[in-house]
């Protein structure tokens, strides 16, 4: 081996040499050594409190899967639809004349409906929408639209699956009450719901 390049070899290796200290990790200094002292019975022992962190609710992101609920139900949608409205399950959601904004009880009504339907995550629902007999056949058919979409609406942004609700307006033409008084026509305003299936 040359001169030259006997220079350029020891050279590299004084290089790495001086850089290889400044690649390793460094090491923490030692603590410090204290000297023991003696400990006298008038000093009573200092108590150790420690804090524990519970977290009690999870993040808002997280959302649990939906559940399938164990109860006991029909196979038979007929018989199904039924229980539900025995037992409160499913309840319809009122309006007032010529409203299809959803009064504090008609919100209650579908809170409880919503719950249901998220327990129960394996059947679809129709909210159909009604009307009183007065007003044309017309208005009341579109009425009847915004009352079911108001509900359909409400139980969506309470979590229930959008493509789970289908909405239909009857209008004035489906009446529940046939009688033609105020008390007849509060029951015959509402947005009815009904388990179509799985």
């Amino acid at each position: 081996m040359n001169k030259v390049a006997k220079a350029f070899l020891l050279g590299v290796v004084l290089i790495a040499l001086a850089i290889a200290p400044a690649c390793r990790s460094k090491k923490a200094p030692p603590a410090p050594k204290v000297a023991p002292t003696e400990t006298t019975a008038s000093a009573p022992p200092v108590p150790v409190t420690t804090t524990e962190t519970k977290v009690t609710n999870p993040p808002d992101f997280v959302q649990p899967p939906p559940t399938v609920s164990v109860e006991n139900l029909p196979s038979d949608i007929e018989e199904l639809n039924r229980v539900a409205e025995q037992r409160g399950y499913l309840q319809d959601a009122f309006y007032g004349f010529d409203e299809a904004t959803l009064s504090s009880d008609a919100q209650t009504a579908l809170t409880t409906s919503a719950n249901w339907l998220k327990r129960n995550s394996q059947y679809n629902l129709l909210v159909e929408g009604h009307c009183d007999e007065r007003g044309t056949e017309q208005y009341n058919l579109a009425l009847g639209d915004r009352r079911a979409n108001a509900a359909k609406e409400y139980m969506v942004a309470l979590g229930v699956d959008t493509g789970r609700i289908r909405t239909v307006s009857y209008g004035e033409e489906r009446p529940f009450d046939q009688g033609h008084d105020e008390a007849a026509w509060a029951k015959n305003r509402r947005a009815h719901l009904v388990i179509v299936g799985k």
